[in-house]
């Protein structure tokens, strides 16, 4: 899969996030490989909450920024049945806001930038049509998924603060 990449202030420049958005999909796609095809395209914009506000408003109802918005054009089981073969196809979009985004990972304790790819990790699982918000069993698919890729990231589970 191919990322399309936007960076926009204020996300710093002292990271690359756009190699930090690569190497979350490469991790991502070896614990979902029904990502893993040459014929998907998604595209990321690292923006701000005011952007992520208006986007929130007009697609979602919800009159409020959030950390990460996910946008999926493909329905899950056309992703599982798509060809290697064949024209490009649009994923979807991922929007994530800055400032939510710094503020979560401090209230976590956590690096920006581990933050940042979870996020990541998570708007792509949305995008391969895993929707955490229709109950149990899958909302705990979705964590096994980001915690596994993002172990091989390095990074700690995000959600083993949890009894």
């Amino acid at each position: 899969m191919d990322l399309e990449i936007d960076i926009e202030a204020p996300w710093p420049t002292t990271t690359d996030w756009a190699d930090l958005a690569e190497a979350a999909l490469e991790a991502l796609v070896q614990v979902a490989p029904e990502l893993d095809n040459q014929r998907l395209t998604a595209s990321v914009l690292f923006t701000s909450d005011a952007e992520i506000h208006v986007l929130n408003r007009e697609w979602r109802a919800k009159d409020k920024p959030t950390n990460v918005l996910s946008f999926p054009m493909i329905a899950r089981a056309d992703l599982l049945a798509l060809a290697a073969d064949g024209a490009p196809e649009m994923l979807g979009d991922i929007a994530l806001a800055c400032e939510t985004c710094t503020r979560e990972a401090a209230e976590k304790g956590v690096p920006f930038e581990h933050h940042a790819s979870h996020l990541l990790v998570h708007g792509l699982l949305h995008l391969a049509g895993h929707d955490h918000e229709i109950g149990e069993g899958e909302a705990e698919t979705m964590e096994a998924l980001e915690t596994k890729a993002l172990a091989i990231l390095g990074i700690p589970d995000p959600y083993g603060d949890r009894i």
